[in-house]
């Protein structure tokens, strides 16, 4: 971790780029999974590491003498015997004692560990002398304490050493491409994925690419589904030149007749990609289902999915008729599937707990004033007879509707002369309905445009009225007026209108005198006795009358006899 954070310190990311455009691939070797590069050319320890990042990999650590091995021969291959490239080796800033801190005297790994089996300083009486960083590795043939053995020197970062070595991992490599030893004149040309060319390689990472130039043959190393070892391999189907790889075949390549093609054996067939073979399993044999016989090898019998039967090449499944097996599985209407069937019900009728059920009338138990239609199994619709429409609110009843100028009047058939009317219209000729024209009777006012309606009008309100430029029936609507009781009088009456500079406010109620609830309490008690003795003279009144109306329907002579008794007693008081 120390490591990482010194590269942070000594220059921004992003020089590794620039760098690998000045610096020149002098080689690389490939161990197992894991790549060496070596390039040449004048760099920082820093800058070095950056090109090594920009290619997905770092610098080079060297924890074994395998490791050591491949610089001494990527020197060698590269005649640069006498050059010093960085290593990924660097001391952080500090000073310490490097007699106490292992063979790595307190220097990291760029990975940020200090893990090695292997160290190779170029001065071994210094291993104990102080140390201060930041200083970085590289690798030098002059100094090596043994012949062809690379010693580590180490040097202040920022000078430039002669070049670097890079590593790189890989989770799976290929060999290099296998030709058949008649076809001389076959060679090939290999690019790695961290930018090395060259024909000379032991491994070649998954990733790489291989040209053979006589054949304009280009090959791609990768790595199939399900397998874990690199090939081989092109985006067309089909083989290649037999010579190279066997043309890429998994068995067999033949090319007698010029075309090259694969071949596999009796058991196997030929895959879709031209160039792998597969034996046929069970169930490749069988359309659903194979039952392999353990007794009898490489016997098997097919069996098909319920709703299923075996054909007559025993392997196919064809569709049962279940619709036809026997009695009718469904209550009414039966359909076939594939594989199944369907049960269905009349029209009329509906699926229920699998039986078919017939259908309520949507209509039955409606409050429809004059008829019901159904809309959908579940609901309906109130309709009105001729000349009649639905109640906006109410739309289970009816009303008279005209939306024309005249309409036929709705007449009583028993009483021709009784005939209705749609409101906004007048009987005319008897049973003739006309429109009323409201604007002809200034419904609107001067100032508004009235415009006339079946059965209706509208007002298209003027500048200068309460509702201007709106559409309404009446454009200056009467806004009830708020009622005050005042001081001096209690009459109903809205209060005058204040003058120019009179205090405007709510008004204001004072405490009624108990004086005056006493007054107004007896003055409604005497008037309710004065109407009770009114009621009472004119009920006496009334029956006095009454009785003189019998008698004087009694019988004549009866009449006569009261006559003279009145006249009698008017004689007695004179």
């Amino acid at each position: 971790m120390l490591g990482v954070l010194f590269l942070a310190v000594l220059a921004p990311a992003g020089l590794g780029i620039s760098v690998l455009g000045e610096l020149q691939s002098r080689g690389s070797q490939c161990v197992e999974d894991e790549c060496f590069a070596l390039f040449q050319g004048p760099v920082t320890f820093l800058a070095a590491n950056h090109a090594c990042e920009s290619l997905r990999g770092h610098l080079m650590t060297v924890r074994s003498s395998v490791a050591a091995d491949v610089i001494s021969l990527l020197l060698s291959e590269a005649n640069t015997m006498n050059s010093s490239p960085w290593i990924g080796l660097q001391l952080p800033p500090g000073c310490s004692d490097p007699g106490q801190l292992g063979p790595l005297r307190g220097f990291q790994w760029v990975t940020g560990d200090n893990h090695t089996s292997y160290s190779r300083w170029a001065r071994p009486s210094d291993l104990t002398a102080p140390l201060c960083g930041p200083l970085c590795v590289k690798v030098s043939t002059s100094t090596a304490t043994a012949p062809g053995e690379p010693a580590w020197e180490e040097q202040q970062c920022e000078i430039k050493a002669d070049g670097f070595f890079c590593e790189f991992h890989f989770t799976t490599s290929c060999s290099p491409l296998t030709v058949d030893p008649e076809a001389v004149h076959i060679s090939s040309t290999y690019s790695t994925p961290f930018g090395v060319r060259g024909a000379d390689f032991q491994t070649l990472p998954v990733g790489s690419s291989a040209v053979v130039e006589p054949l304009g043959l280009e090959l791609v190393c990768e790595v199939q589904p399900g397998t874990s070892e690199g090939h081989w391999s092109r985006e067309a189907t089909g083989a290649w030149n037999c010579s190279v790889e066997k043309g890429g075949c998994e068995y067999l390549c033949n090319q007698s007749n010029g075309e090259p093609r694969c071949l596999c054996p009796g058991d196997s067939n030929l895959q879709a990609d031209g160039r792998s073979c597969k034996k046929p399993s069970c169930d490749d044999l069988c359309e659903h289902f194979c039952i392999s016989n353990p007794d009898v090898p490489g016997s098997y019998t097919c069996m098909c999915e319920t709703g299923y039967q075996l054909a007559a090449d025993r392997h196919r499944c064809e569709d049962v008729d279940d619709c036809k097996q026997g009695p009718n599985p469904c209550p009414q209407l039966c359909v076939n599937t594939r594989g199944g069937f369907e049960c269905h019900c009349y029209e009329g009728y509906e699926m229920v707990d699998g039986e078919c059920v017939e259908l309520l009338d949507p209509c039955f138990g409606s409050d429809c004033e004059y008829q019901c239609e159904p809309v959908s199994p579940t609901d309906y619709r109130c309709i009105c007879a001729e000349g009649f429409a639905p109640v906006p609110t109410e739309p289970h009843r009816c009303e008279l509707f005209c939306n024309e100028s005249s309409c036929p009047a709705d007449c009583d058939p028993n009483t021709p002369e009784y005939c209705r009317c749609p409101e906004g219209f007048i009987l005319d000729e008897g049973s003739i309905c006309v429109d009323i024209d409201e604007c002809s009777q200034q419904e609107c006012s001067s100032s508004s445009e009235c415009r006339n309606l079946p059965g209706s009008y509208e007002c298209i309100c003027g500048p200068d009225t309460a509702l201007a430029g709106q559409i309404s029936k009446d454009c200056d609507p009467i806004i009830p007026a708020i009622y005050y009781h005042e001081e001096d009088h209690g009459s109903g009456e809205p209060p005058a209108t204040p003058t120019p500079g009179s205090p405007t406010g709510p008004p204001f109620t004072k405490p009624v005198h108990s004086g005056v609830l006493i007054g107004t309490s007896i003055a409604c008690l005497s008037l309710v006795v004065a109407l009770l003795a009114l009621l009472c003279h004119l009920r006496k009144k009334h029956g006095a009358a009454r009785a003189e109306m019998e008698y004087k329907s009694a019988s004549p002579a009866k009449e006569v006899v009261l006559q003279h008794v009145r006249t009698d007693r008017t004689l007695q008081k004179f």
